[in-house]
């Protein structure tokens, strides 16, 4: 066999929406938005360079139908840096941009190459004798299982089976193509690579079977470095490198209050553990999830003026690195000082929720009194406050503790 290299990417969801950061800051929407982009234009720029004889891209290269050209546009640029390189492309369907799913068109170059979605189809490379083998989505939602029914490895060639798959299940991810590892193995190939689900992962080394995660996270649930994997072969016997190239990332920062911790405390913890993580960043922006636990001695002053704890926080965040956000920042605490709850108004309101439970507060009624009032047009966002209907009535128990406890 002769020796190549190639690129498998998958999961560039191109045209992701951000819609939850955008609630909470809509620069920081911007920058992750902007940065979906950047990642499929370093990857690009990546295949150019290492002059890779092919790049695989295992589905959801879209994150669903189109609302104009302008994601199908930038996709055609970025195919066409790779056909005046010389470099072919293969590419699937997944469940995002599902032949049903995606309405609009925009012509791609000639050298990107689409596996049939109604059966599985095959495409030949015949100066390196390398057989690719796929089938993409027709329907957003495909629960048979696909690669049971791909054809038979070519023998003396290098077959590759490209997928969009849950195998057996990951957690966070539908089961879409369900199949097993031996499921695989019956198709006698010497490379899988797959697509579908957000995390680098080598499921199986005979053959190679491989997810190589998102391009780009795109939520708090997407941490850590993002790319896709540079496949080596060399008569017959594969390597696999990952090739980082997303341009921003999420990251948690955990705080556990210890008895007796002042907010200076916290704060100097928190600018501690940024410091710690920035070696990973590599200069990108970063949106952090800060969680706070525990009980401590300033809850009250917490929760009269959360807004000016959180630009505290921040400021911690930004004294380790300058380019890091504020995703959310969860305050999951108690007061370690006993509450005076001596106002009568305020006792009978605290039992009534405690009671009745969240449930029974009329919050959308509530909400639709006061989001009309709101400026700079709020009302028109799913989450306009930011939070759930259920976290706002802990934030409003939280603030109702403090205030009672200083009426005390």
């Amino acid at each position: 066999m002769t020796s190549f290299r190639f690129i498998h990417a998958a999961d560039l969801h191109l045209g992701s929406p951000f819609k939850g950061l955008s609630v909470k800051d809509e620069q920081l929407a911007a920058l992750f938005s902007s940065a979906t982009r950047q990642a499929v234009t370093l990857l690009v720029s990546r295949a150019v360079e290492l002059a890779v004889d092919f790049v695989v891209i295992a589905g959801d290269i879209y994150d669903g139908d189109w609302k104009d050209n302008k994601v199908g546009l930038f996709f055609n640029r970025e195919m066409g840096r790779l056909q005046r390189a010389g470099i072919p492309v293969y590419l699937i369907r997944g469940n995002h941009d599902a032949a049903s799913v995606i309405t609009k068109t925009i012509t791609l170059p000639d050298n990107v190459h689409e596996f049939a979605t109604s059966k599985p189809s095959t495409f030949l490379i015949d100066e390196k004798k390398v057989a690719l083998h796929g089938q993409g989505f027709t329907d957003r939602a495909a629960y048979e299982n696909l690669a049971i029914g791909y054809p038979s490895a070519i023998a003396g060639w290098y077959n590759i089976g490209v997928l969009h798959t849950s195998m057996t299940g990951r957690e966070g991810h539908e089961a879409y193509a369900p199949c097993s590892v031996d499921d695989l193995r019956s198709r006698a190939y010497d490379y899988w690579a797959l697509g579908h689900v957000h995390e680098f992962e080598i499921v199986a080394s005979d053959p190679l079977v491989v997810f190589p995660g998102n391009l780009q996270g795109r939520s708090i649930r997407e941490q850590g470095a993002k790319g896709a994997v540079l496949v080596t072969v060399d008569d017959g016997i594969a390597t696999v490198d990952r090739l980082i190239v997303d341009s921003a990332r999420f990251i948690s920062i955990d705080i556990d209050l210890s008895e007796g911790d002042l907010d200076v405390d916290v704060l100097k913890r928190i600018e501690e553990e940024a410091i710690r993580l920035s070696a990973e960043f590599d200069g990108r922006p970063v949106a952090a999830r800060i969680r706070i636990s525990g009980a401590c001695a300033f809850y009250d002053d917490l929760a009269r003026d959360r807004a000016q704890w959180q630009d505290e926080v921040l400021a911690a965040c930004q004294r380790a690195y300058s380019d890091i956000w504020i995703e959310k920042l969860e305050l999951r605490l108690s007061s370690s000082v006993p509450v005076a709850a001596t106002a009568f108004a305020g006792i009978e309101l605290f039992r009534a929720l405690e009671d009745h439970g969240d449930d029974a507060i009329h919050v959308d009624e509530i909400l639709m009194e006061i989001l009309p009032k709101m400026p700079g047009g709020l009302a028109t966002n799913d989450s306009p406050l930011g939070l759930t209907n259920v976290e706002l009535v802990k934030e409003a128990r939280e603030l109702l503790l403090a205030r009672m406890a200083t009426a005390g």
